[in-house]
């Protein structure tokens, strides 16, 4: 029997310098628990999995706000891994992320790895809306199949909303059905861990980053907006977060200089 989950969870500032979390509801596979932050003004949550998930055919949502003025982390406690599932007959599972970010807020969006394993179908769909003094920085990482074996059917978009108007909207397809071409040597090239990190600040207004590469494997591109948008592909999990934490580590510090 397929599942079908939706949490939810909302950050507000305190009144006292820091951020509560009025609303933390979790549902079915997607548990998630306060946990403690690095940074005294952030809260942070961590999604950890209550049960394998997502399978073919199970429909998983997570909604998270940062109201105005609110600081937030979300992060996760594994990788997730979706799976074909008991029955070769189901429908491709979905999994949507809503991310509202009010003014004068920041969220951290961390999630851990997707692993699209040999057999399974996911769409996934994040969807983030900014208001104009926002601030977002959002990590995914795919991963195309576990050790040894061949990739599922995977297709993930992001679309980022600032001020109401279009900042991103990107759409990649990996696997059976995938357009021709997908892991030639014009895209992945072989290699099968593939990520993105998008940083919305209001600071790249005044002094926007050029376009250029992050080493052989990964590109900084600037965005008609307040963002950079890094691509990266690498031939493994760890070899990806290692390029990403590096940006992740030059762009925050650039922002703070």
């Amino acid at each position: 029997m397929s599942v079908r989950a939706r949490a939810r969870l909302r950050a507000e500032p305190d009144g006292r310098g820091g951020t509560a979390l009025p609303v933390l509801e979790s549902d079915g596979p997607l548990a998630l628990r306060r946990t403690r932050s690095p940074h005294s003004t952030y809260a942070r949550v961590t999604v950890v999995g209550a049960m394998s998930a997502p399978l073919n055919g199970d429909r998983l949502a997570i909604e998270a706000e940062a109201a105005d003025g609110a600081r937030l982390t979300v992060d996760a406690a594994a990788a997730t891994v979706a799976l074909p599932g008991p029955r070769p007959d189901a429908a491709p599972s979905t999994y949507t992320v809503n991310l509202t970010v009010g003014e004068r807020a920041a969220l951290h969006w961390l999630p851990e790895q997707l692993v699209s394993a040999h057999g399974s179908r996911l769409h996934q769909t994040t969807r983030v809306q900014l208001a104009a003094t926002a601030r977002l920085l959002l990590r995914e990482e795919q991963i195309l199949g576990r050790h040894g074996e061949p990739t599922g059917a995977l297709t993930t978009r992001l679309t980022v909303h600032r001020a109401g108007r279009p900042l991103l909207d990107q759409q990649l397809a990996y696997g059976p059905g995938a357009p021709g071409g997908w892991d030639g040597p014009a895209v992945l090239a072989g290699h099968r861990a593939v990520g993105q990190l998008l940083v919305a600040d209001p600071s790249f207004e005044d002094a926007p980053l050029p376009a250029r590469l992050l080493g052989p494997t990964a590109a900084l591109t600037p965005l008609a907006g307040p963002a950079v948008l890094v691509t990266a592909v690498a031939a493994d999990a760890r070899l990806l977060r290692g390029i990403l934490d590096e940006a992740t580590r030059e762009l925050l510090d650039g922002l703070k200089a």
